[in-house]
């Protein structure tokens, strides 16, 4: 196995290792509140999932087996399942963060600099 392999693995990862530092450095909660997290990660990964074994079962499109590790679940690499999960938890890290952000009343540059309230 290659490390090419591994490349859905590892654009996984990084988006993780972007969004996780967000937790301590904003103080969000999201990660306190799992079974909220998990319901959002249900909700918004399960329509996906079943589009995407949909699609591929049709032949709509496929997955490169050079650049996916070879385990397969309904015929989805395990990568894409995680995709479902990771993906939902980074976007709630970011619009969490963003939350806290706008609370604490900052603004843009472009409106400070402009004067708008």
């Amino acid at each position: 196995m290659s490390l090419l392999h591994w490349s859905y693995v590892a654009m996984l990862a990084f988006c993780l290792a972007g969004t996780l530092p967000l937790v301590p450095a904003f103080g969000l909660r999201v990660l306190r509140q799992p079974r909220r997290l998990l319901l959002t990660v249900a909700l918004a990964g399960t329509p996906f999932l079943v589009w995407d074994l949909y699609a591929t079962h049709a032949g709509h499109w496929h997955f490169d087996g050079d650049q996916t590790l070879p385990p397969r679940v309904a015929g989805l690499p395990l990568e894409e399942i995680g995709f479902f999960v990771v993906i939902p938890i980074v976007a709630v890290l970011t619009l969490e963060a963003v939350r806290v952000v706008r609370r604490a009343g900052l603004r843009p540059r472009s409106q400070r600099s402009q004067g708008a309230a």
